[in-house]
């Protein structure tokens, strides 16, 4: 039991030191617990650097709320959770910024010469036949029916960002499988 005390009592004192910024610890802390979380973030990232970008902003958080953690429960546990939630707004930000860039792109292709209007009904029936599953449907429930991307998403069960991406991809599609035959029309 005294002991168990000890450690407790040693805890606290290294807790509070790194409440109180004390540059030894926060250093040890990094330290002690580098490898395994940074095990965790290569688990979350695609690469290394993001994983190391996640790992520095996770213990950046880990510093701001030493004060929340309360010793004598597990401070690996603590530490992974942070880990974790750092990692998941790591993706989330991520997607944002995708889901920009496919929105983005969407507005500069829309400038292009509309090639879907110079084919007959029956050239882009078979263009749009020859879709994918999913862009097909997307396609057909945005551009046909008029759904909007949160109800496509609920009625797929995908994510807005995956009903927003699949849609573009099938205009790009469209827009290769009609080209040739646009360019036969024009000839005539």
């Amino acid at each position: 039991m005294e002991i168990a005390l000890k450690i407790k009592d040693q805890e606290k004192g290294f807790i509070q030191a790194c409440i109180q910024k004390e540059k030894w610890a926060q250093r040890k802390l990094y330290l002690d617990y580098y490898s395994k979380m940074m095990g965790v973030c290569l688990r979350y990232a695609k690469n290394n650097e993001d994983a190391q970008d996640i790992l520095h902003d996770g213990f950046i958080k880990v510093y701001r709320n030493i004060d929340k953690y309360k010793p004598g429960t597990s401070l690996t546990a603590w530490i992974h959770r942070i880990m974790v939630n750092t990692s998941i707004d790591f993706y989330r930000k991520a997607i944002r910024r995708r889901t920009d860039d496919l929105e983005q792109a969407f507005h500069i292709s829309s400038w292009e010469v509309d090639v879907i209007s110079k084919c007959s009904e029956k050239d882009i029936l078979k263009a749009v036949q020859s879709l994918s599953p999913a862009y097909r449907a997307v396609f057909n429930l945005y551009v046909i029916e008029g759904y909007p991307h949160k109800e496509i998403a609920n009625i797929l069960n995908i994510t807005e960002s995956t009903s927003r991406s699949n849609l573009v991809k099938a205009r790009i599609r469209l827009k290769e499988l009609l080209a040739p035959i646009y360019s036969e029309y024009g000839k005539k």
